[in-house]
């Protein structure tokens, strides 16, 4: 039986999923920056006020921050924890010059960048990859093993015994490609290429939308056909092929977070279904309440989210630093500062009205404005 989390366990199970992932990313950039001879100055867990904090012999200051929601690591070079270039580095002794970030080259920057969100996802692929290897890799044929009257999939001519051979034009080579598909797409319509004993079928349909409750009071709209599979198919996984399972399957958790991103850019998914830090701790607990298992498998996906939002080209975030360094491949010349500036300015008011939005449907899904307008009515 699944069972609400208490408060505290919500924020400890937050706290569990955050920090290392925040460390482990942090670390990326720490370890490649060390192997390019880049001094660390700082190696922060969290922002605002420092609760602790050490030097260690290289002299950097290892800080936890009492704001669990990130972290950084400044180096010697930079101006601030979003890795500003200071003007000043120009101006330090050449032994010092030559440990500062800006001293080194593109490609050596643009590791140390790129360090951070690629180990978040080799940490979710490690964590895929051992469920892969201990529970078997899910290969049931996309064959309609049962379909529900009244459904969508019935609506559109499929019958028992009929293979998915795609859907909008994608292939599907299993009955879990078919779910994923349709899970994202509720009430949208779809091209159906069937085999039936032989014989390919196109056909046009719509895909299905349920509203279903998490268990814990959340509802959510998602897309289904009615089809259920036959027998189901687990195969072993060997120890050499659970990374190949693994990055599959993160690659394909990569795409469903591209096309959400793609269906609420182009207004065909509401704003409202963005969650950020708040929504975050209550699904940590969630998941905490339903075992070690799929605690861990939760840490995944957030690892690969994390992953994924540092990668977006905005200033202030991984992304950005990279669209800078790939001006400078082709232009053959850094970004001015004055552009840099700019943009980390208009980064930064991006990023502060992602987290009021997310924030305000964190709290909307709480029902915060509705006990407060039956307080002001």
């Amino acid at each position: 039986m699944i069972h609400n989390p208490g408060f505290l366990l919500t924020v400890l199970a937050f706290v569990a999923v955050i920090g290392p992932l925040v460390f482990v990313h942090e670390l990326g950039h720490y370890l490649v920056g060390r192997w390019c001879g880049v001094k660390a100055e700082a190696f922060s867990i969290g922002f605002g006020p420092e609760l602790f904090a050490w030097v260690d012999k290289r002299g950097t200051r290892w800080r936890i921050a009492a704001l669990p929601l990130g972290g950084y690591v400044k180096f010697k070079g930079d101006m601030n924890a979003a890795s500003m270039t200071d003007p000043a580095w120009l101006q330090l002794p050449a032994s010092e010059r030559a440990q500062s970030f800006p001293a080194k080259p593109l490609w050596q920057r643009a590791a140390i960048v790129a360090a951070g969100p690629a180990i978040n996802f080799l940490f979710a692929i490690a964590i895929l990859a051992t469920f892969a290897f201990v529970h078997g890799e899910s290969r049931t044929p996309a064959v309609a093993g049962l379909v529900q009257p009244g459904s969508a999939a019935a609506a559109a001519g499929i019958v028992k015994g009929d293979r998915i051979v795609s859907l909008g034009g994608r292939e599907m080579a299993t009955f879990d490609d078919i779910r994923l598909y349709a899970q994202i797409r509720p009430g949208e319509p779809v091209a159906i290429v069937l085999d039936r004993g032989g014989q390919q079928i196109e056909k046009q349909g719509m895909i299905g939308s349920v509203t279903e409750d998490d268990g814990f009071g959340n509802k959510f709209r998602i897309g289904r056909l009615g089809l259920a599979p036959g027998d189901p198919v687990i195969e072993p996984v060997s120890l050499l092929r659970a990374p190949v399972v693994a990055i599959e399957r993160t690659g394909q958790i990569v795409r469903t977070m591209v096309e959400t991103m793609g269906q609420i850019v182009s207004g065909g998914r509401s704003v409202k279904e963005l969650g950020g830090p708040l929504k975050i701790a209550q699904v940590s607990g969630q998941a905490a309440t339903l075992g070690l298992e799929s605690f861990i498998f939760f840490a995944a996906l957030i690892s690969i989210n994390l992953g994924f939002i540092n990668l977006l080209p905005i200033p202030m975030l991984d992304g950005g630093h990279l669209l800078f360094y790939g001006i400078e491949a082709v232009s053959r010349r850094p970004v001015s500062p004055q552009v840099q500036e700019w943009a980390y300015k208009s980064g930064l008011a991006v990023l502060l009205t992602m987290m009021v939005l997310v924030t305000f449907n964190d709290l909307s899904s709480f029902g915060l404005w509705k006990s407060l307008s039956g307080l002001i009515g």
